[in-house]
């Protein structure tokens, strides 16, 4: 760094995230969750390689908030102390900004074992849900999320259209035998109607019953049914393009958790493969799981999930139930596409701008030699480099400043800097991505 500015003044600073080790987790080098930290020499890790490593988080959630690099101090009481670097709009529309909170929780997920059945409140639910069980919703905030892929990543998003849902039922006797007959009956009559148009309160009534009743089925006759399908499949090959992605994918979750609930709702919820670069955006009440990959994760800065199946963790089915919207449709209805961030179209700044106001995520993938200039938000920003080496520069009080930086790097950017990436040199590229909110 060129200043000899106190790290407390600057405008771009270090800071140290935090890894979380669940057992879903990639093991040991594998995750980049682990190469990110190693990387960047996070202040007393060492990578295990027989533990997994599933999370790196960056932000201010009190759960396992951030530090600022070179003091030690918390991010947020950093920030809380130099209120500019949160900036006076982003203060003004969040008020838990002004105590030196992020709006946003951004991570690095490393999948290699499918997460939990799930989906996540709206605000007055969550608020509803903290007051009444703080202990396991443990903040009043809604958690609207966008995951980015950073490799091949699967995950199971939002309910498939209704006549898809009836089909794989007709399909799958062993999934029928889980449901009421007239409860069975009147998803068919409503399922018959369905068009490409969003679901009838009626239609939406008979998928939450049909959704409720297979959640809540006694666990002997899950087991039962799960045994029965799972020698069928084992036994038989796909006879179709869609059996050949639901019968590996129902294998692999009876193998991860046997018999659970869990490993039969890939037969209502959709499907999704992401390359890396593509993204998908969940809002509130949508159910959803992520089955494997690594990938950008970015959200409400909240905590709170409301699950159901595909965990060993506490299961809160009759609120997941109660909370879901019951949108139905084809997976392409959660992708988020991206636009230019810069007014050079050269496609080095991507920006993936999700229907809340939260947080934006600006993908940057600089080849050798090369530099971008991004302009300055309204407010915060957090930024992790994934890949190559480089620099980022600001003008700070009329000086020119830099930071050198490479991969597992994560940087806190200020409210209102401009900022240039750069490559070093001509030896390596640069690949990062920039969480930020406006106002």
């Amino acid at each position: 760094m060129t200043s000899k500015s106190s790290t407390s003044a600057l405008k771009v600073f270090k800071i140290v995230p935090t890894t979380q080790q669940y057992d879903w987790g990639k093991i040991g080098r594998e995750a980049k969750v682990a190469q990110f930290a190693e990387a960047s020499k996070l202040p007393g890790f060492t990578v295990d390689e027989v533990k997994p490593y599933a999370e790196l988080w960056m932000g201010t959630h009190s759960s396992s908030p951030s530090l600022v690099k070179d003091t030690g101090d918390l991010l947020s009481d950093h920030l809380r102390k130099y209120p500019d670097l949160i900036g006076p709009r982003i203060a003004e529309k969040f008020p838990d900004a002004k105590n030196g909170e992020l709006p946003f929780l951004f991570k690095v997920l490393s999948i290699a074992k499918a997460l939990s059945i799930q989906s996540h409140p709206d605000k007055e639910t969550a608020k509803h849900l903290h007051g009444v069980s703080p202990k396991i919703y443990k903040d009043p905030n809604h958690k609207p999320e966008m995951a980015l892929a950073l490799t091949e990543f699967e995950a199971l998003c939002g309910f498939r259209p209704l006549n898809d849902i009836a089909a794989n039922l007709r399909a799958t006797p062993e999934l029928e035998s889980l449901i009421p007959s007239t409860m069975l009956q009147a998803f068919y009559a409503a399922a018959s109607s369905s068009s490409d148009s969003s679901p009838s309160p009626e239609q939406k009534a008979a998928l939450k019953n049909l959704f409720s009743a297979l959640m809540t089925a006694p666990p002997s006759q899950v087991h039962s049914a799960i045994e029965s399908l799972v020698t069928r499949y084992s036994s038989s090959s796909p006879s179709s393009l869609a059996d050949a992605t639901l019968h590996p994918l129902i294998l692999k979750l009876q193998s991860q958790f046997p018999y659970d609930v869990g490993v039969l709702c890939p037969f209502l919820l959709n499907i999704i493969h992401l390359s890396p670069g593509s993204a998908i955006f969940l809002g509130a009440g949508e159910p959803h799981a992520y089955i494997s990959g690594e990938a950008i994760e970015c959200m409400a800065n909240s905590d709170n999930v409301i699950r159901a199946g595909l965990t060993p963790k506490l299961r809160d089915v009759e609120n997941l139930v109660k909370g879901l919207t019951y949108e139905c449709g084809g997976g392409e209805r959660s992708y988020v596409q991206p636009t230019a961030f810069t007014e050079e179209s050269s496609n080095r700044s991507l920006l993936y701008d999700p229907p809340i106001e939260e947080f934006s995520v600006v993908k940057v993938d600089l080849p050798k030699g090369a530099s971008e200039l991004q302009r300055a938000v309204d407010g915060p920003s957090v930024v992790i480099i994934t890949h190559g080496s480089g620099r980022i520069a600001w003008v700070q009080e009329g000086k020119g400043e830099e930071l050198e930086t490479g991969t597992g790097d994560v940087l806190f950017i200020g409210a209102g800097t401009p900022v240039s990436f750069s490559t070093r040199g001509k030896e390596d590229g640069l690949g990062a991505f920039r969480a930020f909110v406006e106002a």
